[in-house]
């Protein structure tokens, strides 16, 4: 028996999850689990990374008081793009900020000016999105140089968390790629791009690979938790990576789903692609564990849903997500629809008004209450889930017969089924936990517990319910995705 600690934390909430690998299953238990909330302050949005690396403190402490002091490994794993900076000395200069802030505004076409869109997807291989590194870095650089200037060290979010732990400062390869700062043949930072940039990249730290011992618990962290040092494990550190290592597949042609606040839906390839195809369709070649490449799209995901529920549970009584839904099933199919994609769905707050609105520009029926705008929303998400499986299809120039969705959004009925049913085609679902899942492979891989990843996905199968979804209602799904590709979509 082998136990390890995975620590996942996303863009609303963390956990640390306990792995126990015994006789060919591994089963997970829930240590800790935390809220994740930004903080906004004098008009920027942080992150609360102080709390955070209590909450993970807490964690392992909490590990120990359940009788599991005796952890061979700690893992963590984040969100993306998002990083901190720290001075010649280690010390934070500065609390992270959120992907969400609107520093990254117009940056892109900033950027765009001084190098052009097209050598930017040459050289990175990156689905071009307003919060990667690169714009962030770019927006520092035009309003504060002199932070920039200031930091000798530059660590994204899993990693910070892993220095606080271990005293050493490295950048695992999977969170790095979202950056939007590495060169898509060498895999190491692009440093002419950012010259070009005028970016500074002095504190850009050394890249590893997933499945590395980063270091050993710092002796005053063993002391204040009370347990024995361990090592801590550098795994597939972005969040996605690690999903999808969870993915139950049986053949190297898969499709996966990383449901959540995003949706991620790509395929795991061993070359990168960045054909003019893939550049027009932005799809984006970011690193996986073993240096694979998740070959992936970006989609706004649940996002919209849940602040839409924020929305709401602050005007009126709380409603939990299955009570939402249940009252969606009546409300009348088609009525009208989103893209899910579109600008005006990036920042939080009066969700359920842009919902609205989108829908009265776009000359449709405005959805009048909560259950016609939830049917809206998952309706369209999953037409946009196809769109997008019909542009992976076409860029990687082959049929890829099996769709995985992994992740929280498991749980969301609707969307299991309206995915199956937008696709034409048997979909499966979980586990639901699936980034602490492959966080604790990785560990168990790295700890040669496991030989590699076709052992692991065995693993998973045999260890987590996987349920298949079959498509129903088809000729109509058919038939309102052309309405959406041409009239949703197209104009927009």
């Amino acid at each position: 028996m082998v136990k390890v600690l995975g620590f996942d934390y996303g863009a609303s909430s963390g956990r640390a999850m306990l792995g126990i690998y015994d006789n060919g299953k591994v089963t997970l238990e829930e240590i800790h689990r935390f809220s994740n909330d930004p903080v906004n302050i004098n008009g920027t949005m942080y992150w609360d990374v102080l709390r955070l690396f209590h909450e993970l403190k807490t964690g392992i402490i909490e590990c120990r008081k359940k009788g599991h002091g005796d952890i061979s490994s700690i893992a963590i794993d984040t969100w993306g793009v998002d990083f901190g900076l720290l001075d010649k000395d280690g010390r934070l200069l500065e609390n992270p900020v959120h992907y969400r802030d609107a520093r990254t505004d117009g940056m892109i076409d900033a950027a765009y000016k001084v190098v052009p869109r097209e050598e930017i997807y040459k050289r990175t291989g990156i689905q071009f999105m307003q919060f990667n590194t690169l714009y962030q870095l770019y927006a520092l650089q035009q309003t504060r140089p002199e932070l920039l200037a200031r930091a000798d060290k530059m660590l994204f979010m899993p990693d910070l968390l892993n220095y606080f732990l271990t005293g050493n400062m490295y950048s695992e390869y999977s969170i790095a790629s979202t950056a939007q700062m590495l060169n898509i043949k060498t895999g190491d930072w692009d440093r002419t791009l950012l010259d070009k940039l005028n970016i500074p990249h002095h504190f850009l730290a050394e890249i590893i690979d997933g499945g590395k011992v980063v270091g050993m618990l710092k002796d005053e962290i063993c002391d204040e938790v009370q347990i024995e040092p361990v090592p801590v494990i550098s795994v597939a550190a972005h969040d996605t990576g690690s999903a999808v290592i969870s993915a139950p597949a049986d053949t190297d042609n898969f499709a996966f789903l990383s449901s959540g606040t995003w949706s991620l839906l790509g395929t795991e390839l061993k070359q990168p692609i960045v054909s003019e195809k893939a550049a027009e369709l932005e799809y984006s070649n970011e690193g996986g564990f073993n240096r694979t490449i998740r070959f992936l799209k970006n989609i706004m995901g649940l996002w919209i849903y849940q602040d839409c529920r924020r929305q709401w549970n602050r005007e009126d009584k709380v409603m939990s997500f299955d009570e939402l839904e249940f009252e969606a099933r009546e409300a009348e199919s088609f009525r009208s629809l989103i893209d899910p994609d579109n600008d005006s769905f990036y920042h939080t707050g009066h969700m359920p008004e842009k919902v609205q609105d989108f829908c009265r520009r776009t000359g449709q029926p405005v959805p009048e209450n909560k259950p016609q705008i939830v049917k809206c929303i998952m309706e369209s998400l999953a037409l946009k889930y196809k769109y997008v499986y019909e542009g992976l299809e076409e860029v990687v120039g082959k049929k890829i017969p099996n769709l995985h969705i992994v992740g929280g959004g498991c749980k969301n009925v609707m969307i299991s089924q309206f995915t199956a049913n937008a696709l034409g085609r048997t979909i499966t679902t979980g586990p639901i936990e699936a980034t602490a899942t492959g966080n604790i492979m990785a560990q168990l891989i790295a700890l040669k517990q496991l030989s590699g990843m076709e052992e692991a996905r065995k693993v998973i199968r045999n260890s987590f319910e996987i349920i298949k979804w079959e498509p129903e209602d088809t000729e109509k799904w058919d038939e309102v995705y052309k309405y959406f590709v041409k009239d949703i979509i197209g104009k927009e």
